[in-house]
């Protein structure tokens, strides 16, 4: 097959809702989107190390999840707005199989990495006067590390096991960027054994995490009810809650796309949770954070502060 300027190894992919009549406004909005959280996942990050009062291990996990949403939005959108104003939608398989591998162990270790703020959590709320036994510098920098190389060495697993697959007939990839099920239709044998080991992964990545992540949560509740102050008790319900909000944008569409079967939701709909979970969750983690995040706002004002004083 021949389309273009790509060959029978190319794949193409259709990009955003292809029939759409007002496609460009989405692009552009989308350009805008992938902006906002470029800019404001780099202030954060640099904030966080720029200010000694935000090395703690709930900042430093904090800027490790901004680090991935950077990377995780940029695996994505990048390709998308150049196929769509170059007109040029082929993609080679190594370059399908680079991006599976960036979107699936950026995905793994931001699950992972939610589910450890949701221990650090736990341990200032609940064990406050053992929290700088318990995380102290170095546990945080192995949590960190951890949560990157699980979904580092899941990723490579699962991109070696999906790209060995033949692939024949037709090489359009239903989705705005090569993720896996989208790829794994357009296979030659039968893959319903390998997804079904898929589903099975995603128990660990996705259902065991998430359940980690209610159990902290359900004892700090419960720590927070018991609490005599009342500033105490908003103080570590407003942090909790941001990260709550965070979980919920994240694991809601990825359960649905990879724990739900496949004729249970379209591939319009599966664009729509991947945008939610690659475009706009990336967007929205900072603003979250930051906006009802004292500590970082009194840093972002003493940076500006600073610009403005050495200017």
């Amino acid at each position: 097959m021949i389309r273009g300027n790509e060959t029978w190894t190319d794949f193409v992919l259709l990009g955003l809702f292809p029939e759409l009549r007002y496609l460009g406004v989405l692009i552009t909005s989308i350009l805008l989107i992938y902006f906002i959280a470029f800019t404001g996942n780099t202030v954060l990050v640099l904030l966080i190390w720029a200010d000694a009062r935000l090395h703690t291990p709930m900042y430093i996990l904090l800027s490790n999840l901004s680090v991935i949403d950077l990377a995780l939005i940029s695996t994505t959108v990048p390709k998308t707005v150049i196929s769509f104003f170059s007109g040029k939608e082929n993609i080679s398989k190594v370059a399908c199989g680079t991006q599976i591998f960036f979107f699936f162990a950026l995905g793994g270790s931001e699950c992972l990495l939610l589910t450890v703020m949701a221990y650090d959590r736990y341990v200032a709320v609940c064990n406050p006067l053992r929290y700088s036994i318990i995380m102290n510098s170095g546990v945080c920098l192995w949590m960190a590390l951890a949560s990157w190389g699980g979904g580092i060495l899941n990723s490579l697993i699962n991109t070696i096991y999906t790209m060995h697959f033949p692939f024949c007939g037709s090489r359009e990839i239903h989705h705005f960027f090569c993720e896996m099920p989208a790829v794994l239709k357009l296979s030659c044998e039968d893959t319903a054994l390998y997804e079904a080991v898929v589903s099975s992964l995603c128990i660990v990545f996705v259902l065991l995490p998430l359940g980690l992540i209610m159990a902290s949560y359900l004892l700090i509740f419960l720590t927070v009810l018991r609490m005599n102050s009342p500033e105490g008790q908003r103080k570590a319900l407003a942090t909790c809650s941001s990260h709550l909000a965070v979980v919920s944008l994240y694991y809601g569409p990825a359960m649905i796309i990879y724990m739900t079967p496949h004729s249970f939701h379209t591939s319009e709909q599966d664009e729509i949770l991947s945008m939610i979970n690659t475009i706009f969750t990336p967007m929205l983690n900072p603003l979250i954070y930051s906006l009802r995040n004292k500590e970082v706002l009194a840093a972002l004002r003493k940076a500006i502060s600073r610009r403005f004083i050495l200017n």
